[in-house]
């Protein structure tokens, strides 16, 4: 009996990553998870480096080893004039369920999760199709403005959003209580595409980065903001443009490196004024892991730089 229940939980787990959700009637296939997702980690969003990529923001998955972030990516669309709508766990009967997102003519309900960078917890307002061609609104999305030209300007959304953002990443008790409106059962009805192949490589890369495991990481990833789907090769693009060299830093890392030694020093700084020019051991033992911090992002950059460069020749 339990060889039998064990099969039929990893089967359910197989297929809560393999079935996609197309509406808000329609629960996804799969286990129910009796523990709430972790809250949505806060971070910045990489700018968009390509015209026609559309932003699908990052969530929190279930596998083998429980919760896992998937950082946001951006991602060519099927095709033009679709729109993504990002899943989200619903609390049913007693269980969290993850609702698969999905490409359509519209947005339609996820759950009421405010995502950021346009997804408020209703519709989106990151942009606009015109005709084959994507306009970005980077009044509330980032995008690489040397290489994407149409872009335009629309605060209002940020002025009348009433959504507060308080990183709930699910809906139901103790999380989002909304409901899908008139407009979102609407779309429910009309054609969706899965997530690409290259969505779901993305999501089974960060199943197998541990620092992404809320396990691991309590729910604060190490890098959260993720960049695209094919998150290498631009990255390496990037660093030949910049004339960056392999196992050296960007000026974009190095800006970074710098910003967080001077806030180190700054706070060392203060902490001897309040304890007449000298350090707690607890600030010592504080000051020393920021340090490390700082260190490993620094060794994890040309890591990757090197990385990427090998990647690039195969």
């Amino acid at each position: 009996m339990r060889t039998f229940l064990k099969f039929r939980h990893l089967l359910l787990l197989a297929l809560l990553f393999a079935v996609p959700a197309i509406s808000f009637a329609q629960v996804s296939v799969g286990v129910a998870i009796h523990i709430g997702p972790p809250v949505l980690p806060v971070y910045e969003q990489p700018p968009c480096p390509t015209e026609g990529y559309l932003w699908t923001p990052g969530y929190w998955a279930y596998g083998p080893a429980g919760y896992f972030w998937v950082p946001g990516a951006w991602v060519a669309p099927p095709q033009p004039g679709l729109l993504w709508t990002p899943g989200y766990w619903g609390f049913v009967n007693g269980g969290y369920f993850w609702h698969r997102g999905y490409w359509g003519p519209h947005v339609g309900y996820y759950g009421g999760v405010n995502y950021g960078f346009g997804y408020g917890g209703v519709g989106f307002w990151g942009g606009r199709w015109e005709g084959q061609r994507f306009m970005y609104n980077t009044a509330v999305v980032h995008v690489n403005e040397t290489v994407v030209r149409n872009v335009y300007v629309d605060r209002t959304v940020v002025r009348n959003t009433t959504i507060v953002n308080n990183h709930y990443s699910f809906n139901g008790p103790g999380g989002v209580r909304a409901m899908p409106t008139a407009e979102e059962r609407g779309y429910m009805h009309e054609q969706h595409l899965q997530p690409t192949s290259n969505q779901y490589s993305h999501e089974r890369m960060a199943s197998q980065d541990h620092g992404n495991w809320a396990s691991e990481n309590h729910g604060s990833p190490s890098h959260p903001e993720g960049m695209g789907v094919n998150a290498r090769q631009l990255r390496q693009q990037d660093r030949i443009a910049q004339g960056v060299h392999s196992g050296q830093m960007t000026p974009h890392e190095t800006a970074h490196v710098e910003h967080q030694e001077a806030g180190i020093h700054h706070e060392v700084h203060q902490d001897r004024a309040a304890n007449g020019g000298h350090l707690t051991p607890q600030e010592h033992a504080q000051v020393e892991h920021q340090q490390n911090h700082v260190s490993h992002e620094i060794h994890q950059d040309k890591h990757n730089d090197r990385t990427d460069e090998k990647a690039e020749h195969r």
